[in-house]
């Protein structure tokens, strides 16, 4: 593991510490972690360097009563940093929820065992890089945008997605929790969020370069694949692989059909076309467009689905040319234009 790239993802965790959670020594630092990955081994001694006077914890080496009484210590306004290889569990003590509860702030790094190789560390490391500047602008700029918006259009190769009706109230994550009631979430960061206000008002077609697969992998096809929406769902598709057809064939042994929900608006430019890892979780902030398949989502609720009631959300990322909301075009190329 390169000294360089431990001092890169130190300064990293720094600025996310100084710029999105006004972290200083007046407050209690605490970072649990695991050395089960590379990258969990070199976020842990990251941090070290970040918080000189953090307390740290090894979550495999710790008895969890040890680690909850640790935890009663914090203050509200405190920090935690969870480093997972997978996901750390304590009984029924969901981790983050609780630490909510007592207004701790929280950045949660998951599932890092997903990312193995040196060039996924090498981007989760790019991907903390925190652009205060960029990501207010370029956040705020399209969740108002969409607000205000009647419809969009997603160019995608000689295909069109089309949007009509309006969109529901776009939730950002940039970095900003000043109208938020909890502060941190899981990281890397950047990210705008929404969904038709009128699932069955979308309708189109357009063209994916990677998927989540059965096994909550990323899956980039030799070939993009096209599909065809008519209702707000699925109902067909061209140059589809096994692979993907058996996402698709698991969400209908479920749901019967494939709604297509969440539309997000990734703003993380370390992750691109061709700088992709193996974490849907972390690789859905890459700097371009992707769709939710099924029913499920978590913070909008349509008639006959409530909050959270279907069993899939698995995310799609859309090899896209331009977005045109209304009359405006908001994304070009690999950027966004805001």
């Amino acid at each position: 593991m390169s000294t360089h790239l431990i001092q890169n993802a130190s300064q990293n965790l720094s600025d996310v510490l100084h710029d999105v959670f006004g972290h200083d020594d007046s407050s209690t630092a605490l970072v649990i972690y695991d050395l089960d990955s590379p990258l969990s081994t070199l976020l842990s001694e990251a941090y070290r360097i970040a918080l000189p006077k953090g307390i740290f914890i090894n979550f495999h080496d710790t008895d969890a009563q040890d680690i909850l009484s640790q935890i009663d210590t914090l203050k509200a306004g405190d920090f935690v940093a969870l480093v997972q290889s997978k996901s750390f569990r304590l009984s029924a003590f969901r981790i983050r929820i609780e630490l909510f509860k007592m207004k701790i702030k929280v950045a949660e790094h998951p599932h890092l065992g997903r990312m193995p190789t040196d060039e996924e560390v090498r981007l989760y490391v790019n991907a903390l890089a925190y652009d205060k500047t960029y990501y207010h602008h370029t956040g705020h700029t399209l969740k108002n945008i969409i607000n205000e918006a009647e419809g969009a259009v997603v160019h995608s190769g000689k295909e069109k997605l089309i949007y009509r009706g309006g969109f529901e109230d776009a939730k950002i994550n940039i970095g900003d929790y000043s109208e938020m009631k909890n502060m941190g979430g899981q990281f890397p960061i950047g990210e705008v969020f929404t969904e038709a206000t009128e699932l069955t008002s979308l309708k189109g077609r357009t063209n994916i370069i990677a998927f989540g697969d059965t096994n909550y992998q990323v899956n980039i096809p030799p070939h993009p694949i096209t599909i065809i929406i008519e209702g707000g769902q699925i109902v067909a598709t061209e140059n589809a692989t096994e692979e993907f057809e058996a996402v698709l064939n698991m969400i209908k042994e479920e749901e019967n059909v494939i709604w297509v929900r969440e539309l997000g608006l990734g703003l993380n430019r370390a992750f691109g076309k061709d700088r992709h890892l193996s974490d849907m979780g972390t690789f859905e902030r890459m700097c371009g467009l992707h769709l939710s398949l099924g029913a499920k989502h978590g913070i909008y609720a349509k008639e006959g689905m409530k909050r959270n009631s279907g069993k899939f959300h698995i995310d799609v990322m859309l090899d896209t040319d331009t977005l045109t909301i209304d009359d405006t075009v908001v994304f070009d190329g690999e950027k966004w234009v805001v």
